[in-house]
């Protein structure tokens, strides 16, 4: 909710403006416009939202789990309702077109729904008779307090990957969205509220790393999920695991393309040329590389190259718009950056994207799409995760030897194969070191009912996001052994 211009928390089912001595500006990438200010709020605003669930949780946990995802079927039926509305939140705070911003919601809906199952989801296990007259089950039980700490390029979808799990299992939540994109958050917690949660149950606090850093020492808050870069997620994953808490942080990426000769070309292109430049290339996600095995190389580059040019940029909410701009500034100039030391290094520039002029939004951070050949390890592009509409072509001699470039890199978020056999597309699932794998896919974006997997540094902790990682990670298991002798009824 905007009060006034600034956005509020959302703490024990109220309202309330921050006593934050700093804030930041809101704005809008493709207008530089201020949307709203966001304040910094300090650890101890973060206090009254873990103590305000804290004390719903006592409540909350005892609530049948039939019962506690009523409030989630009404939430569904909310956000369907208000789909257009809060799309167009996401488009004006993120940049992204509206029918990106669309599809991201939908996926999110898609994890209430799951959640939605709880009943059957949070079943234990008994076994009778594991000696005589004794039974032994095991039980799940929910965590308490739930941290999470939302990034800026999904602010719908990923939210809505922690926190319909963390509430059907009977947690309550501490929500900190990015401080770039707080609005759509703000916009689905007031719907949540007319959804029925009680009070206490999720809570919003806004802020920037100190609230972060209060969230993952407060001792009320027992568990944290977390999206962002991977140095931000390894340090948030070590100081939460010091204070004894359980995290998941899921870190960046590279999600390499392999293009095999035998690839239909056309419809590689298509696919990886959305998997690239989709959300400006801002998702977890995002095709960022191709390697192209033996004569793949110069027809992929070449209608890589093409689709590139021809990608049409401009502000989200404008018809016929097939790529945002970026997040801020800051995030254009690095990536700009990021290209200019890739071509001083020699690689070749298929497509310079990075001047781009929008005619009616000049003051937007915009870039065109960029295709870089031949880039070497010696770029930093070659080993960062960009985050920005930049792809690039590296050629191999082999699939054994684009399978080895892979498992050599630190990141193990996604790879992708294009080709159009069996036996090669078997190889690379099952050697490829990456915990998402797409064949002839450029997104393998799992669905809600499977985890949001990664591997090396592109994921700190056991389970992940979604699915039955999401019930392990937000329950505790209990086991319970029992006797009840059948002659004890006849003491009393």
């Amino acid at each position: 909710m905007i009060e006034r211009g600034a956005l509020l928390n959302y703490i024990g089912g109220e309202w309330r403006r921050s006593d934050a001595a700093e804030s930041l500006e809101i704005r809008n990438p493709a207008t530089n416009s201020v949307l709203a200010s966001l304040p910094l709020s300090p650890a101890g605003e973060v206090d009254l939202a873990a103590q305000a669930a804290a004390k719903a949780f006592s409540n909350w946990r005892r609530v049948p789990p039939g019962e506690r995802i009523q409030p989630l079927f009404r939430l569904k039926a909310l956000l369907d309702a208000h789909s257009k509305d809060i799309a167009r939140t996401i488009t004006e705070e993120c940049g992204k077109t509206l029918v990106e911003a669309e599809a991201e919601l939908r996926r999110g809906i898609e994890n209430v729904e799951v959640a939605a199952g709880i009943p059957s989801l949070m079943t234990g296990t008994v076994l009778e008779n594991i000696a005589a007259g004794i039974d032994e089950m095991m039980i799940r039980q929910p965590v308490g307090v739930v941290g999470v700490i939302a990034p800026f390029n999904f602010p719908a979808m990923i939210p809505l990957w922690f926190l319909p799990y963390a509430v059907a299992c009977g947690n309550t939540v501490v929500l900190k969205p990015s401080e770039r994109t707080p609005m759509t958050m703000a916009h689905i917690l007031e719907l949540m509220q007319d959804a029925g949660f009680p009070a206490g149950v999720v809570n919003l606090v806004n802020g920037g790393k100190e609230t972060v850093n209060a969230i993952v020492d407060h001792p009320e808050i027992r568990a944290i999920s977390f999206v962002g870069s991977t140095p931000i997620a390894r340090a948030v994953y070590a100081r939460a695991a010091a204070n004894g808490k359980r995290a998941q942080c899921q870190g960046g990426a590279r999600n390499p393309v392999v293009i095999l000769p035998d690839a239909d070309m056309d419809m590689a292109c298509r696919i990886t040329a959305d998997a690239a430049f989709g959300c400006a290339g801002q998702r977890c996600l995002a095709s960022s590389v191709a390697i192209t095995v033996g004569d793949a190389s110069e027809p992929f580059s070449r209608r890589m190259a093409e689709a590139a040019a021809a990608r049409r940029i401009g502000c989200g909410t404008d018809e016929g718009v097939e790529m945002g701009p970026v997040i801020s500034a800051q995030s254009r100039e690095r990536i700009q950056s990021l290209i200019g030391q890739a071509i001083a290094s020699g690689a070749k520039a298929l497509v310079d994207g990075r001047d781009a002029n929008v005619p009616g939004y000049e003051s937007g951070f915009f870039l065109k799409p960029s295709v870089l050949y031949d880039v070497t390890a010696a770029c930093d592009i070659s080993r960062t995760e960009v985050f920005g509409p930049v792809f690039s072509v590296i050629p191999a001699n082999s699939l054994d030897a684009a399978i080895d470039a892979i498992n050599s890199q630190a990141f193990g978020n996604m790879a992708c194969i294009f080709t159009a056999s069996g036996s090669a597309a078997r190889q690379f699932r099952h050697e490829v070191r990456t915990g998402n794998v797409g064949v002839n896919l450029g997104v393998a974006a799992p669905m809600a009912y499977f985890p949001f997997s990664g591997w090396k540094d592109s994921f700190f902790g056991d389970l992940h996001a979604q699915g039955r990682d999401a019930i392990d990670f937000f329950t505790e298991k209990k086991v319970v052994a029992e006797r009840w002798p059948a002659d004890w009824s006849r003491k009393f």
